[in-house]
């Protein structure tokens, strides 16, 4: 579900309210009680939507647009989509959601027309567009555009990417984009994000972290750096509330799935916390 009353607050300001009466305490929450602080003094009340989200990147030259695979987010930070809404606690990819029929509606309606839009207004752009989508019973709709790359999203998209993703960077600045095809492996990718207990409100940091060497002896594993920085003896310790995204391929998702959660078990950190249900509805259907 997507929509509510909206705060910039890092991405954590959304309340989603189902009432009225839920929306007229949202707003004293946030205007009165100051719970944003001075990110509360303006609101934006969004369309209340349901349906599943899936992240969409692409690569844009200013003309062509090349749609790298979906992926999907987990942002609420309790397991079973419970608690408030976070950075993003894991993703998985691709969305076994983003079916062939979304993907022809959103080519047609969606991606094109975006980058036209944009240089019809004399606003070429050249980069990385996120498409932030909501599969609503009426069809998908656009949520958000990030002119980035989405965290955690690109860590499983661009592990499966067969391109030379600097070859592509290129094709972006030239305008070269449209000769180029992009690939991706036939592979499935999760990502868990290992936070710091207590976060998105308060947590403690500067805890070594030990297990990462481990990475390096398997192929098919990553470890993505979030929040963590090096102390005054070299070491790698926590520095952030989202502090690694442990990352796996495997034949599909649920092998990644699987695969990504045993690499969990490599790291460690005093207040270490996950969520343990990244993607278990996909692996079950």
């Amino acid at each position: 579900m997507e929509g509510g009353i909206r705060g910039l607050a890092l991405g954590k300001g959304v309340l989603i309210c189902n009432t009225k009466e839920e929306a007229l305490d949202g707003v004293n929450t946030i205007m009165r009680d100051k719970k944003f602080g001075d990110a509360g003094n303006t609101m934006v009340i969004e369309e209340f939507m349901t349906g599943r989200e899936v992240s969409v990147l692409s690569f844009v030259d200013g003309n062509t647009i090349k749609i790298m695979s979906s992926a999907q987010d987990h942002k609420r930070a309790g397991d079973g989509d419970t608690g408030l809404n976070t950075g993003g606690m894991g993703t998985f990819c691709p969305s076994p959601f983003y079916t062939d029929e979304v993907d022809a509606f959103c080519k047609e309606h969606i991606y094109q027309k975006t980058v036209d839009a944009m240089k019809s207004e004399g606003r070429p752009f050249k980069g990385v567009i996120f498409f932030g989508l909501m599969l609503t019973p009426n069809g998908p709709r656009v949520l958000e555009y990030n002119a980035r790359f989405g965290d955690p999203e690109a860590q499983v998209v661009l592990t499966r990417m067969e391109n030379d993703i600097v070859d592509i960077f290129e094709r972006c600045i030239d305008g070269t984009l449209a000769d180029t095809e992009l690939k991706f492996s036939d592979d499935a990718s999760v990502c868990v994000m290992l936070a710091s207990d207590g976060y998105p409100v308060s947590y403690e940091k500067g805890f070594e972290i030990t297990g990462l060497d481990e990475f390096n002896k398997h192929d098919g594993y990553f470890c993505f750096h979030s929040g963590t920085k090096f102390d005054d003896n070299g070491k790698i310790v926590t520095n952030g509330g989202r502090v690694l995204g442990v990352t796996a391929l495997g034949k599909d998702l649920k092998e990644a799935r699987a695969n990504a959660y045993k690499a969990t078990e490599w790291v460690n950190f005093k207040n270490k916390y996950m969520r343990h249900d990244i993607g278990k509805a996909i692996d079950e259907n």
